[in-house]
């Protein structure tokens, strides 16, 4: 009896102080789009008539352990048997030995992306033109273009062919090898900065010239300048998203529809507490995000009754539902809308299902 209790105290022992390389997800806190959070609305818009709204459009998040913390084989053990946590391979949330820092900044870029495609979407749909042209989105330190090229520069064309999506630019920088020159036309960041304070069209361009390096990447060696290019927008009025301590993309197709809401007379959900998830892009496809079997288990503990859900994410999240939520699919935000009619008139037998 007395070797037994000493092995299982040993054991106890060694399950808490030895580190297993593991990490873990929960629930998060949702939030109403609609609504208020930390005393100020989420959504705020000027210039533009808005509209009284009334029910939930719940944006949901994911809570995960830091880069930096260690589990130990009691705590994973633990996560493994519990219904409302996940546990997971750290290098799935931290590949490459990532940092807290570097995941914090890469979530808050997605973020932000994912607001503007949020915007984007949202006027489309109600048929507000929204101007966009393609930017530099990053500089690779280190890289060619250090110096001679920087986030927020307009490029207008390259090697003298016009640039109309941010994939143009890669497809015409590959075309050279290694160590030939490439001509940028740009507008300066600043200069584009400056016209657009003052509502006008920036006009001064300039030729850039960088000299292409090889990349080092795995697959098929090719030229590279070291940008990426992405897509900046022109609003005719002033929207703003107030959420601080949220990164990722997931939450695209909720604001886009709060957007809209708040934009538009009447009640999306007609009072019904409805919540969801997805990415979205400027035209208004809603795509897969993490974490689904936990952000339905968070959204039903605040009372939703409803979850739009990317149609990709559908098995996983039919797989475990909480009782009392129905899930949703959705490809689109058009759908999301169709959705939304069906539930605030209260017709729901033909809503699309998430089946396993």
């Amino acid at each position: 009896m007395l070797a037994s209790t000493l092995m299982l105290i040993a054991l106890l022992c060694a399950g808490v102080l030895i580190p297993v390389p593991y990490a873990e997800m929960s629930p998060g806190p949702t939030v109403n789009t609609l609504g208020d959070h930390d005393g100020e609305p989420v959504l705020q818009i000027a210039g533009r008539r808005t509209y009284a709204t009334s029910g939930n459009l719940n944006m949901t998040t994911v809570r995960v352990t830091s880069a930096d913390y260690r589990m130990n084989l009691v705590e994973a053990v633990y996560g493994w048997l519990a219904h409302d946590t996940k546990v997971v391979p750290h290098d799935t949330l931290y590949p490459d030995g990532k940092t807290e820092e570097q995941s914090t900044q890469e979530n808050a870029e997605e973020f932000s992306q994912s607001q503007e495609s949020a915007k984007v979407a949202a006027l489309k749909e109600l048929k507000v033109p929204v101007t966009s042209w393609v930017i530099v989105s990053t500089v690779v330190k280190g890289s060619p273009a250090e110096g001679r090229l920087h986030a927020g520069d307009v490029i207008k064309a390259v090697d003298g062919a016009a640039v109309k999506q941010p994939g143009d630019v890669a497809k015409l920088v590959t075309k050279h090898k290694p160590a030939e020159k490439v001509v940028f036309t740009i507008v300066p960041a600043k200069e584009q900065a400056a016209a657009e304070k003052a509502h006008k069209a920036a006009t001064g361009t300039q030729d850039v010239t960088v000299t292409t390096a090889t990349s080092d990447d795995s697959g098929q060696k090719r030229a590279i300048v070291g940008i990426s290019a992405g897509t900046d927008h022109t609003f005719p009025f002033t929207v703003d998203i107030k959420l601080a301590d949220v990164g990722g993309p997931s939450a695209g197709l909720m604001f886009a529809l709060g957007i809209y809401d708040k934009l538009t007379p009447g009640s999306l959900t007609g009072g019904k507490f409805v919540a969801g998830t997805g990415t979205i892009d400027d035209d208004g496809k809603v795509g897969p995000i993490g974490g689904i079997e936990l952000k339905t288990v968070g959204a039903r503990s605040q009372g939703a009754q409803y979850f739009l859900t990317p149609a990709e994410n559908c098995a996983a999240a039919a797989k475990d539902t909480p009782s009392g939520l129905k899930l949703v699919k959705v490809n689109t935000i058009d759908d999301a809308l169709g959705a939304l009619k069906d539930i605030r008139s209260g017709d729901t037998a033909d809503l699309p299902k998430c089946t396993k």
